[in-house]
């Protein structure tokens, strides 16, 4: 549905071919990005927008597209080197709980195997290229310094915005999703529908949504139970969001599709708008400037290290 920021752990089911063979697209101090590599990315980094490839008409917006995705890869190598640098150690049983948090997700053990082998890893490798984006993630974090906001900016913010601080209608859900290609054929579609079916069989029957979503979903929600957490309307895709807001609390949709694939939505509570007192305005501004804080230390911290280490950009297509 979303992805926070460029170096969320990977968990999708089409992972990133760690793989340096071929023409490079960028070098970062000698380091190369290949073009498969780029290429393989490039579809993921569409995918997790709704996109796909041949739908992108616009030769300038793809070139953009393209160019943001080699960026975001220059950026997880540029914090890989940072963390080896500072000898940030990932531990085997940190890296064998993740790819067994992975394995799960994605099916179980033969559908990772096959997914493994599609995306263009062994095991081997693919262990080795979540121990790099755990100490990736594990140097951006540490990188990151973000104070509290100033209770003066907090109250000024408070006082400018108050008029627009009503709570929106709000829903909290959970969804499990099996993805659908772009431009699949008609039996493809209802292949994933009907596994999807399967699933709400199973919860109909007693099983817990968040444990079938853990084991079955193809989201990066997945290790959370597929929580969406709290969210308003125009935060989702037109299709899902109808689907979400006319479900009572407790319910579980039929399968739902949209462009990712097929969805099972289960809310878990529904709350109305609402005026916000004071001290609910205050927490909100705090919570609200705390993230764009944290916006701004992450965008200034890969600033930093752009311009600290060398970078050669090959790709120009």
């Amino acid at each position: 549905m979303k992805l926070n920021t460029v170096l969320i752990l990977l968990t999708m089911w089409v992972p990133v071919a760690f793989c340096t063979n071929g023409p490079a697209a960028a070098r970062v101090n000698g380091e190369e990005i290949s073009e498969f590599r780029l290429e393989r990315y490039f579809a993921e980094f569409l995918e997790d927008q709704g996109r796909a490839v041949g739908n992108i008409r616009n030769p300038k917006a793809y070139k953009q597209l393209r160019q943001k995705a080699l960026e975001a890869l220059i950026d997880k190598e540029l914090l890989w080197q940072e963390a080896v640098k500072r000898g940030v150690v990932i531990s085997d049983t940190e890296v064998q709980s993740q790819v067994e948090q992975t394995r799960q997700a994605i099916g179980g053990p033969e559908v990772f195997a096959r997914r493994l082998q599609d995306a263009g890893f062994d095991e081997a490798s693919f262990t080795e290229y979540t121990r790099r984006e755990l100490a990736a993630q594990r140097i951006f974090a540490d990188l990151i310094q973000v104070g509290q906001p100033d209770e003066q900016q907090v109250r000024a913010f408070y006082q400018e915005h108050r008029a627009d601080m009503g709570r929106p209608e709000e829903i909290q859900a959970r969804h499990i999703l099996i993805k659908v290609p772009q431009g699949a054929d008609a039996a493809t579609v209802e292949a994933a529908r009907l596994r999807l079916s399967g699933m709400r069989v199973k919860i109909s029957q007693g099983e817990d949504f968040a444990s079938v979503a853990r084991a079955g979903s193809e989201d990066a929600s997945a290790s959370e139970g597929g929580d969406l957490g709290y969210f308003p309307r125009g935060r989702m895709l037109p299709e899902f969001e109808a689907a979400a807001f006319a479900l009572a609390p407790g319910a579980v949709s039929e399968p739902v599709r949209t462009s990712l694939g097929w969805h099972l939505i289960l809310l878990q509570n529904h709350v109305e708008a609402a005026d916000v007192s004071e001290q609910q305005g205050l927490e909100m501004v705090r919570a609200y400037l705390a993230r764009q804080h944290q916006a701004q230390a992450r965008l200034q911290v890969l600033a930093q290290l752009r311009s600290s280490n060398r970078i050669e950009r090959i790709d120009d297509d």
